[in-house]
């Protein structure tokens, strides 16, 4: 039985921990005796299905409707490469955690934090009982538990500072204990302590029955993505302990993710997939297939999806439908890659648009770029599946007419298309079909973390570490892959290029922005405006192409505040352990 088949929070689970406060539930353990739910192989697996289940959403359902509530979280759809076609989705909660409404942050939030100390109890209760876990699957439990009590309090850390460090289960009916908030110092230290048990416990690499398991590799990564993020500027020289390092501590972070990478490099397991011939036909084929390659050479973690192709089934997805133009049957038009993002994309020369003698035309823009442009974005007069994509408008008898792909599909009067006149490619299989079922779900596993990610990580610290060769060489791995030509030299703005570029819709890009402390700046609509293309065909025969803003129902709807940088913790938690909220947050 494949392992992507374990995925689903377990009922056993479940029973074992709710909480009298929010944090700290304690349901009756009557299901299963404790004996039966510790020594049975199947039993024991099952009840480690909730860790991966909570670990990432993936691919699955991303924006709510006031109906549904809460839904999962997209981060990509909060930055500046995509925004989304629906404009009714501006009244629903991402709508106001866009534009920073503290209400909806701190439900949202409080979301988070309960369900990742959920899953760190079942953690810690399973290693309270680690003494009675089955002897030829005691290691790699045990791996994963250390591994997964690492990257749930990794996820606690980037959102919220340095939380509550609870290492054990205990009630607090009969055991008042307060917990105080956990310093950076502490959270790294805490983090990478258990990922490395988890190195020393687990596999190099999966047998076939146990793929989308962590891995050694996966617990490293992690070590290093903790140093590298906790090495970024707004976490030093911070006015409290679980807000940031009280003094200067990003170059040692720095030389010390750069270990872990050299360890990841050094299994020898990981490196980038290759991509056959030289053509653009051939790189977009082959750059698009990255995304579509299950746990492939490249990939270091990712969510494993299942691939029967149907959403009532475990943990499938509607990617490739949410995704969809009109011309396919789409109705959501869910993922809009903006204007700031196509014109991130160099030339294929290797020079930026801007740049003198770069031969960018600006009444031919699509022409002659780096070909991850093509194999990301559908543009107009882009083919896809057999079909140009009719992504401008017609003058008829004065009129604007809108082409195809931009004309609302079907009889749903809420029905939208693309509002920056392009459609997301990264990540789609063109070969999908959409029909009106349902329960028709995508099969792409989510990449989470992959070797190329690496690679621009580990140049980023060469930079800073003014080891600008290596930092050269690392950036040019990713680019003679693509076929774009290799650079001379390197600047910092070639490496943040490359990286936005590379990891263009990633989920790292959301948190690269928090990370290098730009988030007020590039998620605030005044000062980041999203820009969407228009081109009209006019009856003269020219064409007139514009930049209209599209940040949302008006010019400020996406705003970022520094307060959010540190989400608020639990207000029922805050009161029970007596602890300090994050700066600016009130109760509300």
């Amino acid at each position: 039985m494949k392992f992507l088949k374990y995925i689903a929070l377990p009922a056993i689970a479940m029973t074992l921990f709710a909480s009298c406060d929010d944090l700290f539930d304690d349901a009756p353990n009557d299901k299963l005796s404790e004996e039966v739910i510790w020594s049975d192989p199947l039993v024991v697996d099952e009840y480690m299905r909730g860790m991966y289940r909570g670990m990432d959403s993936g691919f699955n359902t991303l924006v709510t409707t006031i109906m549904k509530g809460l839904g999962t979280e997209y981060e990509p759809w909060f930055g500046d490469q995509l925004t989304v076609g629906k404009r009714d989705w501006y009244s629903t909660d991402y709508g106001d955690i866009l534009g920073s409404v503290q209400s909806q942050i701190t439900i949202r939030s409080r979301q988070k934090w309960s369900n990742w100390y959920a899953q760190i109890r079942a953690i810690n209760l399973l290693l309270e009982n680690q003494d009675r876990l089955p002897a030829s699957m005691k290691d790699r439990l045990l791996g994963e538990a250390h591994f997964f009590r690492a990257y749930y309090y990794y996820k606690l850390l980037i959102n919220f500072g340095g939380p509550l460090l609870i290492t054990h289960t205990f009630d607090p009916l009969t055991n008042p204990v307060k917990f105080p908030r956990a310093s950076y110092e502490e959270m790294v230290k805490f983090i990478t302590d258990e990922a490395e048990q988890a190195f020393n416990l687990l596999e190099k690499t999966n047998t076939s029955d146990n793929v989308g398991r962590p891995t050694q590799g996966t617990a490293l990564m992690l070590k290093a993505k903790t140093y590298f993020w906790v090495a970024g500027e707004h976490f030093q020289n911070a006015s409290k302990p679980y807000l940031g390092f009280p003094d200067d501590r990003s170059m040692d972070m720095l030389d010390k993710a750069a270990i872990e990478y050299d360890r990841i490099m050094a299994l020898g397991v990981y490196d980038l997939m290759p991509i056959s011939g030289t053509s653009q036909e051939d790189v977009v084929k082959g750059y698009r297939n990255i995304f579509l390659t299950k746990n492939s050479i490249e990939s270091i973690w990712e969510v494993q999806h299942a691939d029967d192709g149907n959403f009532d089934t475990l943990n499938g997805h509607k990617l490739d439908r949410e995704a969809a133009a009109p011309s396919f049957g789409g109705t959501i038009a869910a993922y809009n890659p903006t204007q700031n993002h196509v014109d991130e994309y160099r030339m294929a020369n290797g020079k930026r648009i801007d740049e003198l003698n770069s031969g960018y035309d600006k009444n031919n823009p699509y022409v002659g770029r780096d070909f991850r442009f093509y194999a990301n974005v559908l543009y107009d007069g882009a083919l896809w599946h057999g079909h140009t994509m009719d992504l401008h408008y017609t003058t008829v008898d004065g009129k604007e007419v809108a082409g195809e792909d931009l004309t609302p599909y079907g009889e749903s009067t809420t029905a939208a298309v693309s509002r920056t006149g392009y459609y997301m490619a990264k990540f789609l299989n063109e070969n999908q079909s959409i029909d009106t079922d349902g329960t028709y779900a995508s099969s792409q596993n989510c990449i989470l973390w992959r070797y190329a990610e690496l690679l621009l990580d580990y140049a980023e610290i060469d930079f800073k570490k003014n080891r600008p060769d290596d930092a050269l060489d690392k950036v040019n791995q990713i680019r003679r892959r693509v076929k774009m030509p290799e650079l001379e030299s390197i600047t910092w703005d070639d490496i943040m290029n490359e990286r936005r570029v590379e990891l263009a819709f990633e989920k790292t890009t959301y948190w690269d922005l928090l990370r290098l402390n730009v988030a007020c700046e590039k998620m605030t609509g005044t000062t980041n405006p999203l820009y969407g293309v228009k081109i009209v065909h006019r009856a003269n025969g020219s064409i007139r192409i514009t930049n209209p803003i599209v940040n949302g129902r008006n010019s400020i709807v996406r705003y970022f505040r520094d307060m959010q940088y540190y989400l608020p913790i639990a207000w029922e938690d805050v009161r029970y352990h007596g602890v300090e909220q994050n700066p600016e947050w009130v109760e509300m």
